[in-house]
Parts: structure tokens; C-alpha cells; sequence
């Protein structure tokens, strides 16, 4: 008995997902008659290939995630760096009352004021950057004893400070590491209030920031290696530094917030103006020497799961095949009697 079949229309949608439209078919008039036989109006080729799930998006060539640093202590703003400014361990962010607020190096922010009998992770942190500074006397670890307090004193004699051991907010700044002046927030001589931005800043590494929508959530794998092609048209090879979760807010009462998901890309390739806008192209997937045949090939079997329509000489019939990737328009399919050159049937 003929194998019967439901020819199917796949269309494959952004993310993976399979929609069909089914269309009515059997090849009962190949068993009335098995003179006749009823060929597909168009066939196609199975062919060995590398299948690639890939896209490509709109990209800005930067520095990175921007941060805004806010005053911690009231006063009036005396120094500021120059916008692009680079700038490092030891070195002023800006001055609040001639004093500085320094750079220090860590991933906790400076949430406390820090004196003997303190301990935590920010103590450490502390120790690291006065040891790193050229400070000693003291254990680096997580206590705040007096002898951290007496290398704290001599660092605030260097910065111009009161020296008294313990480090007030406003002092200091912990950082990733060095920094760029993204942009300044407020005036010289201005009045300054705590928690009133003083400026924006980055990293001092360039590279490419990517919008992604929740949809295109698989491209998005720290770690993946992507292309970026630049606005001279060369390209650049990069890697997911980053990924993080964005909630934009509804443009309308009537609307719901969307979710994005923020991609940093390292790129390789340092010597690449910016800013600029870029093209970037994810892979989320590759199945290298597979068997591949246009989507619309794909006929859902009246017993469940997938088929094609073999063609050879003497007519055709239908063959189960197991699917694999999905990718630009072809799936990858696999099954007895299918190889490369076998033609198949595809339906208008």
C-alpha cells in the first residue's frame, strides 16, 4: 500500500519556530492506477552543505557600557576632566571642594565609610589598590585594622586630605579599571548635591554595543565569536563580552514594556574609529557536511512527523525523513535512500 502523505507549506519564523499550511494531497491515484503517475510540479536537489543560523544587526562601535558617577558628599565642583579623557588608578575623576574623588579599582561600588573594625569584600578592595599604589604595613585582606588605617593616612596626606585613617564616601570611586570621559554632567564652579551626576564615563577599550530583540535572544551567548563589518566595509572579528537584560518602557498607556537584551562585543581590532556604526553578524548555530533541502520540500506524513517526495525515473514516492536545522530557507534532513543529488519534490 502507498505511503500517503499531506504535502505542507513550512515557513520557518524568527527564532526557529516552524509554522505549516497544510495542503490536501495523496498519492491514492498512483495506487488506481500505477500507469499514472502524478510528478510534482517543481523538484529540488538534496544537497551536502554547511547549514549556518545566522543574522545580522545594526551595531554602534563605542566604549562600551556608559556609567554615570554621582557626587556623594555636598559642595561646589572645582575639577573636571576634559570629555575623552583617560584616566587611571590614583588619578582625580573630579574634585568637590579641592578635594579629589580617586580612582580605585574593583567591581563592589563605595557604599560605606570605611575604618578600623570594618570588614567585607570593599575593605579588600581598599588594600589591593593602596598595596597596588605603593602602600604597605598592612595584610591585604578583609579587615580594616590600624594598620590599614595608618597606610590609608599616608594616601590621604598624598591626595590632600584629612588625615584620619578612615575613608570617607565621596573619596574614592571603584571602577573596572582605567577610565574614558564619556561626558561631563555638571559645570565648574557649580553646586553639587549628593547623588547629582557629575559626569559619564567608560572603559577606555573600544567596542560594539548591540540592541537584541527577545526574540533574537539565542544569537546572544557570552563568549560566541562574532563578525563585525565596519564602515569602510572591512571586517573585524569579535567575541560576547557581555549580555544583560533591558526593559524599555511602554510608548503608550495602552502598551506593554519590551524586553531587549544589551550585547557588548570585544573586538579585536583597537584601531577602528569611533564612534561608528557597524554591522554585526551572530551565529547561534552551524551543522558542517549535512544533507539540505529547501524548506518547502517538507511534507507532513499523514502518520506523523516529516517526509519528502523522492523523484526518480520511474515516478515518485514518499520518503520519512528526520529534520534537524532549520536555516536560510533549507532544512537538514535525514533518512533511507536520501543522499546527495536525490531529487525531491516541492510543491508550487
Amino acid at each position: 500500500m502507498p505511503r500517503r502523505a499531506v504535502l505542507v507549506v513550512v515557513a520557518l519564523a524568527a527564532g526557529g519556530a516552524l509554522t505549516a499550511v497544510l495542503l490536501s494531497r495523496s498519492d491514492s491515484s498512483q495506487a488506481a492506477d500505477k500507469n499514472t503517475v502524478a510528478l510534482p510540479p517543481k523538484t529540488a536537489e538534496v544537497t551536502r552543505q554547511t547549514l549556518t543560523d545566522s543574522e545580522t544587526v545594526d551595531g554602534e562601535l563605542g566604549y562600551g557600557t556608559t556609567t554615570s558617577a554621582v557626587s556623594r558628599k555636598p559642595g561646589t565642583i572645582t575639577w573636571l576632566p576634559d570629555t575623552g579623557q583617560a584616566l587611571s588608578r590614583g588619578q582625580a575623576l573630579y574634585k568637590v571642594n579641592n578635594e579629589p574623588t580617586s580612582i580605585m579599582y574593583g567591581a563592589l561600588p563605595a557604599y560605606r565609610r570605611l575604618a578600623v573594625g570594618i570588614e567585607g569584600p570593599d575593605v579588600l578592595q581598599l588594600e589591593q589598590n593602596l598595596k597596588n599604589l605603593g602602600y604597605t604595613g598592612f595584610t591585604v585582606d578583609d579587615e580594616y585594622t590600624s594598620a590599614t588605617a595608618n597606610a590609608v593616612e599616608e594616601w590621604q596626606e598624598d591626595r590632600g586630605f584629612d588625615e584620619t585613617g578612615a575613608v570617607e564616601l565621596g573619596q574614592i570611586v571603584f571602577t573596572d579599571g582605567p577610565v574614558r570621559v564619556d561626558s561631563l554632567a555638571a559645570s565648574l564652579g557649580a553646586p553639587i548635591a549628593p547623588g547629582q551626576p557629575v559626569l559619564t564615563y567608560t572603559g577606555t577599550t573600544k567596542a560594539v554595543t548591540v540592541e537584541l530583540d527577545a526574540a533574537d535572544q539565542r544569537l546572544a551567548k557570552r563568549g560566541a565569536k562574532v563578525s563585525v563589518t565596519l564602515p569602510d566595509d572591512s571586517t573585524v572579528a569579535g567575541r560576547i563580552d557581555e549580555v544583560s537584560t533591558k526593559i524599555v518602557p511602554a510608548a503608550a498607556p495602552d502598551q506593554e514594556p519590551t524586553t531587549k537584551f544589551e550585547v557588548l562585543v570585544a573586538i579585536s581590532n583597537q584601531k577602528a574609529p569611533a564612534p561608528a556604526s557597524v554591522d554585526v553578524e551572530f551565529t547561534a548555530s552551524e551543522r558542517k557536511n549535512v544533507l539540505t533541502v529547501p524548506v518547502a520540500a517538507l511534507l507532513a506524513l499523514q502518520e506523523g512527523g516529516f517526509g519528502v517526495e523522492v523523484v526518480g525515473a520511474d515516478g515518485s514516492q514518499y520518503a520519512p525523513v528526520k529534520t534537524g536545522m532549520f536555516a536560510a530557507g533549507r532544512v537538514e534532513i535525514s533518512g533511507a535512500g536520501i543522499a546527495a543529488g536525490t531529487r525531491v519534490g516541492v510543491p508550487k
